[in-house]
């Protein structure tokens, strides 16, 4: 890509309404904005009175174009700033690398010209040397109140982007420099000048003897010489029934056929899931995920809702007993393979990880609200005297816990913002 377009892409969201009482993203690119904005900021009081701001609904409408955002916010005396955030736009030859980077991966390119922004472009444009979020130092201001640097009204502009990206993550991408439009128009002209054939110019010479070819009588002779190409498989639309194997010869002692036909048509049900990947444009350039263990399977397993005597089995399989195995499942549908290790792991952070749970803590409550009395164990913080529990996960979330029972139980799914998760709890007693 040589040359860019002059006009310049903005889009104006209108202003959004009060986040009292719930995290501010709810999607994997906010809360990745969230993150990048609280693991960078050099000032943690500014960033806490800006969060404050934002849940109070203090930010007006916000203009996103290429390397600024804008927006006028209103102080409690009622007193307008208009408040700027700038961050630097890729240049040229970055958004080549990136497109290229796009272009040369089929899941990247058909999730992006239908408007979807996968997650794992991040990790893919950073090993290009692209860094999509921002780093350190990366965010600057400018505010009416005339803050020497950052101040409480760019906080909360910042806070309000992430609101945004849950709305539509394209608008990150158009912060770095390029609209939305524009990026489809570049991704479809790269799609299309891949799918034509190469043109070469005519052999000369020595090289047209070189490459005179072979007579059409040699080539039909030795067609039957080179294998034919494979031909994809067909498309499965719902998997194979599973054979009916009660009845008949008894099964050998210690074999449950209702077991082994529950294990049938799960194994054909993942078939069916792998064979419409493979064969679908949207499937992804990702490495597949890490095989599951033997007692995390029997957990995945078990979420299929299989019946008692099935449960039973996969519960003493995997060294669990019923009501650990509920929980088990419980924690599965809510987080996968890392909510389970939520679940069953008690580990002590180093000491860098706990010093920025401790601090992200610290920074959760606004002023002049309530904030609950923790007790700290390893990993865990449990609000004193409630039957509440915040668990601090090895990827940095947070994931809310219940006492039921006596046992506690995964009430929810992972957040970036602990006041956030204890709020849920909180609205659903």
């Amino acid at each position: 890509m040589n040359t860019w377009k002059d006009s310049t892409p903005e889009r104006t969201f209108a202003a959004l309404p009060a986040a009292r009482g719930r995290a501010f993203a709810r999607s994997w690119w906010g809360q990745a904005w969230l993150k990048a904005l609280e693991d960078t900021a050099l000032d943690g009081a500014q960033l806490k009175l800006g969060r404050r701001h934002a849940r109070a609904g203090a930010v007006g409408a916000v203009s996103v174009r290429p390397g600024r955002i804008t927006a006028v916010l209103q102080d409690r005396d009622h007193t307008r700033h208009r408040s700027d955030v700038l961050l630097q736009q890729l240049g040229a030859a970055d958004w080549d690398r990136f497109l290229d980077l796009v272009a040369d991966r089929a899941g990247h390119i058909a999730a992006l010209l239908d408007r979807d922004m996968p997650p794992v472009l991040v990790a893919d444009a950073a090993e290009s040397g692209i860094e999509l979020l921002p780093g350190i130092g990366d965010l600057e201001s400018e505010c009416s109140c005339e803050a020497w640097d950052h101040c409480a009204h760019s906080a909360a502009l910042c806070y309000q982007f992430a609101r945004l990206l849950d709305q539509d993550p394209f608008v990150l991408l158009l912060l770095r420099g390029l609209g939305e439009q524009e990026l489809l128009d570049e991704l479809q002209a790269r799609s299309a000048s891949r799918a034509e054939p190469p043109v070469s110019a005519p052999p000369t010479g020595e090289e047209s003897a070189a490459h005179a070819g072979v007579p059409a009588d040699e080539a039909y002779a030795a067609r039957d010489i080179l294998p034919p190409l494979p031909t994809p498989p067909p498309p499965v639309e719902t998997p194979g029934e599973p054979p009916v194997l009660s009845g008949g010869t008894p099964p050998a002692p210690g074999v449950e056929v209702a077991a082994l036909e529950f294990l049938i048509a799960d194994a054909a049900a993942r078939a069916q899931r792998l064979l419409a990947d493979a064969l679908s444009t949207w499937h992804p350039d990702n490495p597949p995920p890490p095989a599951l263990t033997a007692a995390q399977d029997a957990v995945r397993l078990a979420a299929a809702a299989p019946g008692a005597a099935i449960s039973e089995r996969l519960a003493a399989g995997s060294g669990r007993d019923a009501r650990s195995l509920t929980l088990a499942v419980r924690a599965w549908e809510l987080g996968g393979t890392a909510g389970l290790a939520v679940l069953e792991e008690d580990w002590t952070p180093e000491p860098a990880a706990l010093a920025r749970a401790t601090d992200r803590l610290a920074a959760a409550w606004e002023d002049g609200e309530t904030r609950p009395r923790l007790r700290a164990t390893r990993n865990r913080w449990t609000v004193v005297g409630g039957d509440a529990q915040l668990r601090y996960g090895r990827d940095g979330r947070w994931w809310p816990y219940r006492k039921e029972h006596s046992q506690w139980t995964p009430a929810g799914p992972a957040t970036d913002d602990p006041a956030g998760a204890l709020a849920a709890l909180s609205a659903e007693d």
